[in-house]
């Protein structure tokens, strides 16, 4: 496949990436044989950290050294009990230029952030947190809707997108329902300067994702995933299974007590995302997958599928400006 120019956008410019495209930090997914080959391909390669030790932080990110000379990131998660030791790693640590953060609220650290020269480019999933962001020091934002897989937020990606975009003055980047170019030609109509990219991801050869899993998105229709967790205040977007039954079953049983026991609920949960993604356990397993899993039908190579959205987003402003005349 001929490699495509390189599409210019302000976060293009701001992180010295070719194309518009970030890849997300999905857990047990986003190592670096994913994030290697889409930084490779143009894009933001993006290291997924979870709940990891600093050592193994250190260990992923050494080897991501050796296998891309290209910008990547590295996604800090608020919610891993490691994460002021990661922060010191990530801060020390002086090839670490970019950090993607989630699951909580980086003010704590953004000072420490900005001094070390790292560009900070929170998720967030409403027009007030990320004019929150913006105010403590973010140099972007990603702006995710219900659509995408795994934790969401409340908001459509259409809804939700525009509105961030008149409320800030740094790079929006929208992310939640973006499987192909013409949502990436979307995107950019309504004024955000990338997407992030997940799901479509995950099925990429370059992915360690459990064939079972691939296979499981591959088939999957436009009806074919769930949010689950709602009652608990995380709901999380996945694909329908038997543990998506088993879940919305005692979920449904639950009264709206003032203290709602939500044990049998942590207890399915627990661990069930490595069953997915590592196991290929795709009945007891949380398939975490957006929406947009009905319009992947093949796996294809990072670079193809980078070059895919590129160009027919570029088709589609050639062929569709003629509205505009």
């Amino acid at each position: 496949m001929q490699r495509e120019s390189g599409m210019k956008t302000a976060l293009t410019e701001l992180l010295n990436i070719e194309y518009p495209i970030i890849q997300g930090a999905m857990a047990w997914v986003a190592d670096p044989d994913l994030a290697s080959a889409v930084s490779n391909a143009g894009g933001l390669g993006v290291i997924g950290t979870g709940h990891d030790s600093v050592e193994l932080v250190r260990k992923k990110v050494e080897e991501m050294k050796t296998r891309t000379d290209k910008p990547f990131a590295v996604n800090a998660m608020f919610l891993n009990p490691n994460i002021d030791e990661v922060v010191d790693y990530l801060i020390d640590e002086a090839e670490i230029k970019i950090v993607t953060t989630g699951a909580g609220n980086p003010s704590k650290y953004m000072e420490r952030f900005k001094e070390a020269g790292i560009k900070v480019i929170p998720v967030v999933a409403s027009v007030a947190l990320a004019k929150r962001m913006e105010r403590i020091g973010a140099d972007a934002v990603v702006v995710e809707g219900m659509e995408a897989g795994g934790h969401i937020g409340r908001l459509t990606s259409l809804a939700l997108l525009p509105q961030v975009v008149d409320a800030l003055s740094v790079p929006v980047v929208a992310a939640g329902g973006f499987g192909d170019g013409r949502s990436l030609a979307a995107a950019l109509m309504l004024g955000a300067a990338g997407i992030q990219v997940g799901t479509r991801f995950v099925v990429a050869k370059e992915s360690n994702a459990h064939d079972n899993f691939k296979q499981s998105i591959l088939k999957a229709k436009d009806v074919s995933t769930v949010v689950t967790g709602e009652i608990t205040g995380h709901p999380v977007r996945v694909l329908r299974n038997q543990l998506t039954k088993n879940y919305l079953s005692v979920q449904k049983s639950i009264t709206s007590d003032e203290k709602p026991d939500f044990t049998e609920l942590e207890e399915l949960a627990s661990g069930a995302l490595y069953r997915a993604v590592v196991q290929g356990d795709t009945k007891e397993g949380s398939m975490m997958a957006g929406q947009i899993a009905g319009l992947v039908n093949s796996e294809g190579t990072v670079e193809e599928i980078i070059l895919d959205y590129i160009t027919e987003a570029r088709s589609i402003y050639k062929d569709r400006g003629k509205y505009f005349e």
